[in-house]
């Protein structure tokens, strides 16, 4: 694939963190939506914190658009995050926690406000600006904390278990909701999860992970018939 086509970009990253080492060559297709799938401490956190700026790779590139996004915070990056506690902050009503979105002083304009009742009414939370985190069920705080990666408008959009506490059945909700939203935005989605259901729903290709280093890369269909990988067999089959 030409460089132009990815969103996002591991180009020979390694890292060394504690006692386990990383070893990362990967790409992410742009505007479409990769899951990032492996054991527990496989590296996938390691692998969205390093786009996100969190963690500095110690050798090797990490690349937004094709831009080398060495020296830039991660307030600096392209990047919206969405966590499986949804970081809201308790304390604050749930216009103000998206408006954060937009500007962490809370310095809003009237264009900024319409952009955020938008944003909550598109993902069924009109009406809730005043409500706190609280109140809400865990797919409702799931659903505020998309309508604030909304308002970002960032190209890349890393998800990292989103819908991990969730029952089937808002699973399946969140689900359909960020599938119809990526195909209206068309952002770059990474989408760290461990239901195979969450890949075959979402997913246009995978990158799976073993032991910090990339065991596939390709797409979606060609994983589930890699079966014959002992590491991808065992994590179809848990």
């Amino acid at each position: 694939m030409n460089a132009q086509e990815w969103g996002a970009r591991l180009d020979r990253v390694s890292l060394k963190l504690g006692h386990q080492d990383f070893a990362l060559d990967c790409g992410f297709e742009r505007g479409k939506v990769t899951a990032v799938v492996g054991p527990s401490g496989s590296g996938k956190s390691t692998l969205l914190n390093l786009i996100a700026g969190f963690e500095a790779p110690d050798a090797g590139r990490v690349l937004i658009d094709d831009r080398d996004m060495v020296g830039f915070d991660p307030s600096e990056r392209p990047v919206s995050l969405i966590f499986q506690d949804n970081n809201l902050f308790a304390h604050l009503d749930i216009f103000t926690n998206v408006g954060l979105g937009v500007s962490p002083s809370l310095r809003l304009s009237s264009e900024n406000k319409a952009a955020i009742k938008g944003a909550l009414e598109r993902v069924g939370l009109g009406g809730f600006e005043k409500r706190l985190p609280s109140t809400l069920s865990g797919g409702e705080r799931q659903r505020a904390a998309l309508a604030r990666a909304l308002v970002r408008q960032r190209a890349v959009m890393l998800l990292d278990e989103p819908f991990a506490a969730l029952d089937p059945g808002l699973r399946s909700g969140m689900a359909v909701l960020l599938k119809d939203l990526h195909e209206e935005m068309k952002n770059t989605i990474l989408l760290v999860t461990h239901h195979p259901d969450d890949i075959r729903r979402l997913a246009d290709g995978v990158v799976f992970l073993s032991n910090g280093q990339v065991l596939y890369q390709g797409r979606t269909e060609a994983f589930f018939a890699a079966t014959h990988v002992n590491e991808i067999r065992t994590f179809l089959t848990v």
